[in-house]
């Protein structure tokens, strides 16, 4: 992370303006301080990705708390023409100003940032219309910089994921955990799904008992997903750890239906 941070010191010298994609189902857990701290004065586009998978009237919330933010999922939208426009209107008087230099085409460049598994090489495969980021579902897959050109009007630097080294928040910190943020190897997994179950259980009532068919007023509800799968272990005992590992699996890919983990209104 050290390394990562002081390329990304040196390379913001060089960049116009900062897209900073966050997960639109965790607008301010995805946002990371230390970002803040090293883009604090360049321009900024907040990218709200994975739109789809968030709660459309939180997405409406959302969009009006940021200055300059625009919605996104990355795997299906055309995102090319929407995220360009965008970046000439933040840097408008910049295009002017050379302009009136008698610099006839000025290309803009833009810094791509955002922590683990926010979706970031998949955004960039979509705008610049081929795969030039490896993208997987996972965290820490983008390991160095490299800069990847979408047209003669602007060009992106891809930079690693990174996430900061203490969390404060634990509830925040149990959010990136819950939708992949934070590596799975040193989770709890039974207290993370716990934590997801029973958010979803007081947020989004229903969607548990839609998805896996259980009663929701049981206290056990991991027991009872098991149960109702008939995921047991020996002595008939309830499969917790796959149930989990499924239970996971839904969330973070959107089976359960579009949930949004942190609310607008906990930011006021």
């Amino acid at each position: 992370m050290a390394k990562a941070r002081r390329q990304m010191e040196e390379e913001l010298k060089l960049v116009d303006i900062v897209i900073e994609l966050r997960d639109a189902r965790m607008p301010l857990a995805s946002a990371n301080p230390l970002l803040e701290e090293l883009a604090r004065n360049k321009k900024r586009l907040i990218i709200l990705n994975k739109a789809d998978m968030a709660d459309e009237e939180e997405n409406r919330k959302w969009l009006s708390f940021f200055e300059r933010a625009l919605p996104a999922d990355s795997v299906n939208d055309r995102l090319t023409n929407r995220v360009v426009n965008e970046v000439k209107d933040i840097l408008k008087d910049k295009l002017e100003k050379a302009k009136a230099r008698g610099i006839r085409k000025k290309t803009l460049r833009a810094m791509v940032v955002g922590i683990p598994n926010v979706g970031k090489s998949t955004f960039i495969n979509n705008i610049v219309k081929k795969k030039a980021a490896k993208a997987e579902n996972r965290p820490g897959v983008t390991k160095n910089l490299q800069w990847i050109r979408i047209n003669e009007d602007v060009e992106l630097l891809d930079t690693p994921g990174v996430l900061w080294p203490k969390f404060d928040d634990q509830e925040k910190a149990r959010i990136l955990a819950l939708l992949g943020s934070i590596n799975d190897d040193i989770l709890d997994k039974e207290a993370l799904c716990a934590f997801g179950i029973n958010y979803i259980k007081e947020n989004y009532p229903g969607l548990l008992n839609k998805r896996y068919g259980i009663d929701e007023s049981k206290e056990d509800l991991i027991k009872e997903i098991a149960l109702n799968r008939k995921w047991l272990v020996s002595e008939g005992e309830p499969d917790i750890q796959k149930t989990c590992e499924m239970f996971l699996k839904d969330v973070r890919g959107g089976s359960l239906g579009r949930i949004t983990f942190e609310r607008y209104e906990s930011a006021q």
